[in-house]
């Protein structure tokens, strides 16, 4: 284990339905580099992780968007998944996170779906990004440069589209904390 990362929180930003190895795998990364990981939800408890297009584990709430503390967090990751993008993306305080968060101009790493929290926040304006295939239409509509490519760096925004990328986007985002 590594210890670049000593001292670095990160949040991931999820409702039911997300990727979960877009979670657990940008987790595990930041883990063994020493950072301390939260998982930030729209309700307490518990959040449901998807293996695609089938339900999977259970992962404990640490705190939720409205009651999370903007200043703890030196990262936001925005994991995918059709279901939880879609939801998380009209979500008020999820928005207000990431709004926050881009503006202090910390990394902000997203993967696969998840660009769409950014389409909703006004966040892909002007900014080069990449997504899962799908959502190139959205991002151009938005303003914003859809490339594909396995990771894409656009000052603090990381981003990445699709599972297999999750080696590069986790090397790019622990790159940006150390």
């Amino acid at each position: 284990m590594s210890a670049i990362l000593n001292g670095k929180r990160v949040a991931f930003l999820v409702t039911d339905g997300f990727e979960q190895v877009e979670l657990t795998g940008p987790r595990e990364a930041l883990e063994r580099n020493g950072a301390v990981v939260d998982i930030l939800s729209d309700k307490e408890g518990t959040v449901r992780g998807w293996n695609h297009d089938k339900p999977a584990d259970e992962f404990a709430v640490d705190a939720t968007f409205e009651g999370a503390s903007l200043d703890l967090y030196d990262a936001l990751v925005l994991p995918g998944g059709v279901q939880n993008s879609d939801t998380i993306r009209i979500i008020p305080a999820a928005q207000k996170l990431v709004k926050s968060h881009d503006s202090a101009r910390r990394p902000l790493a997203v993967i696969c779906h998840g660009a769409w929290l950014l389409v909703s926040c006004g966040l892909a304006k002007g900014r080069r990004l990449t997504s899962y295939k799908t959502l190139q239409d959205d991002i151009r509509n938005a303003g914003g440069e859809w490339v594909d490519e396995e990771v894409v760096v656009d000052g603090n925004l990381i981003t990445s589209r699709k599972p297999d990328d999750i080696p590069a986007f986790s090397e790019q985002l622990v790159k940006a904390l150390a």
